[in-house]
């Protein structure tokens, strides 16, 4: 930094005020009244580096100037402790087009997308690892799905919202992506990306680097027209390619959905994608593709979560059942969590209907949400027939369902294996019986019945302030009970049935004298770790 001045401009000069320039003599800096760069460093993103600092002693006769080289620390959070990188030291001169290498060029660098890694990244694993050769392999989570040419692509966007087909599907990672393709009427039928064959016609390796292949089977095919309207198509076995039709280009690929199935072993053995296909008129210059890619274990019952790891409002709340018998297999859980539930494995409620009639709601249910307060009922009309036993378990049947769960998962990702994860259901009981009633109960014959479930459940936020994660800590389920009393022969009564969710957040406040850790409000320079990863 002593030899850096970014002041001396010119050429064997000395430069007015520039107290770094090489050119001044002492008979000159005698002459300035200030220096215009008090200051030189090198590159201010170093953690620490040496400052050369220029200053004039006006109180000496004649006035001198001060050179001082020091040592500077970098107060930022964000900084670089060594340029042990030479090569980023320089620029790498760019490869000027010719007509010899513009095609070339051109092929590389001429679409919306590009990869300026050099080939030689591209590594032959198989002839670095040949010890490897009598391993047995399989997939592990994240690792690329192979098929016999390269990978199973899923388009993606990178740099911008146009569709990159070198995004590689990872093994049970499940993926949704939405990106844009330019089109044409004309070109529609020479697009490879528009066309079901690009997505199907070839196989995946089973496991890696095995000859074991496994065909992608075409599930179903959604034909969309131009104004949105979607039909299933019977025939989904057979491939349909773009073509052009009256000005327009129908079958082409507008959405994928892959579904893969494996085994414990790391083994795919399925493969199947649901299409959609759409049309395009001339006027269209570009289309949205979505594209989805799941994971099913083969012998399992998918079950859906909510949440990772916190619920999300909205979602519903995962529920379940203790199995018989203790201790029990982690699989017995497992099974029993996920077959002996409400629907989907979900705590649920009475749905109401529109004609408001509890015994035509009878199996109606709908899931309760998480963080959204719910009351739905109906209304039962009692004759002087009914008998109380039975009416009282249609009433519970109807507040309760089938299938009431016992637990309930404490967060939206909760493992059915992970026991402690689950929080059981405690079931309460009042009764709306008022003094009269009960002087008339000692004397008369009453019945007791079911008419409202009050379902509360309290949830507090868990985890790091700046990203709470929403977990539940207690469920109560409360069966309100009423006192019918014996209708006179040919009487009628109607009684409304109730059921309700409440969510209580009872997250404690930070304790007084509560010091959170401070934060960092810093944004990064769009180059600041150039030209680094």
């Amino acid at each position: 930094v002593a030899k850096l001045c970014v002041c001396d401009l010119l050429v064997a000069q000395c430069d007015v005020n520039c107290c770094c320039d090489p050119d001044c003599s002492a008979a000159d800096f005698s002459l300035f009244t200030t220096c215009s760069v008090p200051i030189v460093t090198g590159d201010s993103r170093l953690c620490s580096q040496k400052a050369a600092i220029y200053s004039l002693d006006v109180e000496a006769n004649p006035p001198e100037r001060i050179f001082k080289l020091i040592d500077q620390v970098n107060p930022s959070v964000f900084c670089i402790h060594a340029t042990n990188y030479k090569q980023a030291l320089s620029f790498s001169p760019a490869e000027m087009p010719t007509s010899e290498n513009f095609d070339q060029l051109l092929k590389r660098f001429g679409s919306a997308t590009f990869s300026a890694e050099p080939d030689s990244w591209n590594m032959n694993t198989d002839a670095q690892n040949p010890s490897d050769a009598n391993d047995t392999y399989r997939y592990e989570y994240g690792v690329p799905i192979q098929t016999v040419d390269a990978f199973l692509r899923l388009p993606s966007p990178v740099v911008s919202s146009w569709c990159s087909d070198a995004n590689p599907a990872g093994f049970l990672v499940n993926q949704a992506t939405k990106c844009t393709r330019s089109v044409s009427v004309e070109e529609c039928g020479t697009i490879q990306a528009l066309s079901m064959l690009f997505y199907v016609n070839s196989s995946i390796l089973a496991v890696p680097r095995s000859s074991q292949m496994v065909n992608i089977q075409v599930q179903s095919i959604v034909v969309q027209s131009l104004n949105g309207m979607r039909t299933l198509l019977n025939g989904s076995d057979v491939v349909r390619l773009p073509m052009i039709l009256d000005e327009l280009c129908i079958n082409i690929v507008l959405g994928v959905s892959y579904h893969i199935t494996y085994t414990d072993a790391g083994e795919i053995i399925e493969a199947a994608a649901a299409f959609v296909l759409g049309a395009i008129n001339k006027e269209a210059l570009s289309i949205q593709q979505s594209f989805e890619i799941s994971f099913t274990q083969v012998n399992t019952t998918p079950v859906p979560l909510s949440g990772n790891p916190g619920y999300v409002v909205g979602l519903p709340i995962r529920a379940g059942f203790w199995p018989q018998g203790y201790p029990f297999p982690v699989e017995i859980l497992f099974a029993a969590l996920v077959l002996n539930t409400n629907r989907y494995s979900q705590l649920t409620i009475l749905q109401s209907t529109s004609n408001q009639d509890c015994l035509a709601a009878q199996g109606a249910r709908t899931p309760v949400l998480f963080g959204y307060n719910m009351v739905s009922g109906c209304k039962l009309r009692i004759t002087a027939a009914m008998k109380c036993q039975p009416l009282t378990q249609i009433l519970l049947d109807l507040l309760k369902g089938q299938s009431f769960p016992e637990y309930v998962a404490s967060f939206g990702n909760s493992q059915a294996q992970d026991v402690l994860d689950w929080v059981p259901i405690t079931h309460l009981r009042t009764s709306e019986q008022s003094d009269n009633d009960r002087i008339y109960n000692t004397f008369q014959s009453s019945c007791q019945i079911p008419v409202a479930l009050e379902i509360e459940v309290k949830w507090t936020k868990y985890g790091s302030l700046v990203n709470p994660q929403a977990k539940i800590v207690n469920v109560t389920a409360t069966i309100t009970t009423t006192t019918l009393k014996q209708l006179p022969s040919g009487r009628e009564r109607t009684i409304p049935i109730t059921s309700s969710v409440v969510f209580t957040d009872i997250s404690s406040p930070a304790e007084p004298g509560y010091k959170a850790w401070p934060t960092i409000n810093v944004k990064l320079p769009f180059d600041f770790f150039f030209p680094f990863v």
